[in-house]
């Protein structure tokens, strides 16, 4: 089973800014929505625990497992470019992403989606018989879910992340 949860909330998350890769760690409800999920999954033992190499994912897969994550570069927040830590309601946006040909450093969706898939295929090659977690944001677990259930028609994959501190559970079809 593969356990994709978003990370708790950080300051950034409450004040309603977009939050890249110069995010905040858990702010104390970040930790308390971390503390909720072990708690629910307490009778899970994760042989693997991955997470985005943000400190608030981080934080929220070792509070979750119980044990340090391996750190994967593939499950980074996409980047934001210029938009990051801006408030979310004034950034102009084209297909929910901040749109490039305004706000530089934006990564391409498509390269995005690649270097997610890729992650995923290579945990179904190598581990079908796991138990794992995976910490990431809001666009990883998106990603994630739309490894599983395919890429929506309107390309939206955020329909299938998690609220802060919330998770999803996949299975790999062997």
């Amino acid at each position: 089973m593969i356990y994709v949860i978003r990370h708790g909330q950080t300051e950034l998350n409450k004040e309603r800014r977009l939050q890249g890769r110069h995010g905040l760690p858990l702010n104390e409800v970040g930790v308390h929505q971390a503390e909720r999920v072990k708690e629910k999954l307490h009778d899970v033992e994760f042989d693997l625990v991955y997470s985005s190499p943000q400190e608030r994912a981080v934080q929220t897969a070792e509070i979750v497992a119980g044990k340090k994550a391996t750190l994967d570069d593939r499950l980074n927040v996409f980047d934001l470019g210029a938009t990051d830590s801006l408030v979310v309601s004034e950034v102009k946006r084209v297909n929910g992403i901040p749109d490039p040909s305004i706000y530089n450093g934006v990564e391409d969706p498509r390269l995005f989606m690649k270097r997610v898939f890729h992650f995923m295929s290579e945990l179904e090659t190598n581990f079908t018989d796991k138990q794992i977690l995976i910490a990431g944001h809001r666009c990883t677990t998106g990603g994630i879910g739309a490894y599983f259930k395919g890429i929506p028609e309107d390309e939206n994959i955020l329909q299938y992340s998690s609220d802060n501190g919330d998770y999803r559970v996949y299975e790999f079809k062997i």
